[in-house]
């Protein structure tokens, strides 16, 4: 189902950039969290970072690209289930903890074992029940999960927000206009992880100076798709973009999505009849990426956390 938002934003912020920008500058305080670490089948490790209250119910937050405990977002929802006692966790996609990861791979739109292994974890520890929540890439990788295969009993619920569907045409965006600034800003930050790894890259064969690399597009042809099986950036993209697994879903989703979104341009947007009747699409005019900033003049107010607590609440 396809519906509109509830989302207004605040008349001088219905620029998408502002929108964008602002979500990621205003930052709260840092929420109180526990870092556990997991060890993975294949002889790495992956942090998570759990919040300060206990029980079965767990909502397991995936962050966007280059994105960890530390982004605004993240920490606005893990204040707010602190405040409400409501057990969370964040799973830090490899390397994102702040240090290298041991492999020469590290994580991608379409991984979905580390977040399965990730929810047998929790499952050992005592979380019966578990909401998913992804931010962009990470909603990417919740998107596919919950459609690429039958669910774990225990997922009862997803919801994703400013998720990059169509990752061709995603990367394709990111190379025009101001949203070349965003691009500039992330790939500065992934190219230091291919240096930070330069005796793993070049033990597994993958070329040096990454530095050279302007575009996503580049990198991925040149790192993300060979350190991770796949033929090219674009073999990538076609593999895990999200959108092809909608009409899958069997557990109730809610993609939260503006049509502003200046990472990606509507083409990326299903039709009705791409997704299944357990996924709501909620689209907005205004949000930006991640950003969805309403409220009054005095009082601006983030929308997104408790439309997405609200979501998770309702099915728990």
């Amino acid at each position: 189902m396809i519906t509109k938002s509830t989302f207004k934003p605040l008349w001088y912020l219905r620029n998408p950039h502002l929108q964008t920008l602002l979500a990621n500058v205003i930052h709260p305080s840092h929420p109180l969290v526990t870092i556990e670490t997991i060890d993975m089948p294949d002889g790495d490790s992956l942090d998570i970072a759990r919040g300060t209250a206990t029980g079965t119910d767990t909502i397991l937050i995936l962050h966007g690209l280059e994105g960890s405990v530390k982004s605004a977002y993240a920490q606005r929802l893990i204040n707010t289930l602190n405040r409400l006692n409501k057990p969370v966790v964040l799973m830090f996609f490899r390397s994102c903890n702040g240090k290298p990861n041991n492999k020469v791979h590290s994580y991608h739109s379409g991984e979905t074992g580390d977040l399965r292994a990730v929810i047998d974890y929790l499952k050992r520890k005592g979380s019966k029940r578990i909401a998913l929540v992804g931010y962009s890439l990470g909603g990417n990788v919740t998107l596919k999960y919950m459609g690429e295969q039958q669910t774990d009993e225990s997922i009862v619920c997803a919801t994703t927000i400013s998720v990059p569907m169509l990752l061709n045409v995603c990367a394709q965006r990111m190379n025009q206009g101001f949203s070349r600034v965003y691009q500039y800003g992330l790939m500065r930050r992934l190219i230091k992880k291919v240096q930070e790894k330069q005796g793993l890259v070049s033990a597994a064969g993958l070329p040096g100076k990454p530095e050279s690399l302007k575009t996503f597009v580049e990198f991925d042809d040149t790192y993300t798709a060979p350190a991770n099986g796949f033929n090219s950036a674009q073999h990538y993209y076609q593999t895990c973009s999200s959108r092809q697994f909608l009409h899958d879903i069997n557990k109730p989703t809610l993609i939260i999505h503006s049509k502003d979104d200046p990472f990606m341009t509507q083409a990326v947007i299903p039709d009705e009849q791409e997704i299944s009747r357990q996924v709501t699409l909620e689209l907005s005019s205004h949000g930006g990426h991640v950003g969805f900033i309403g409220g009054g003049l005095m009082k601006p107010k983030f929308w997104l956390e408790q439309r997405i607590v609200d979501f998770c609440l309702q099915h728990f």
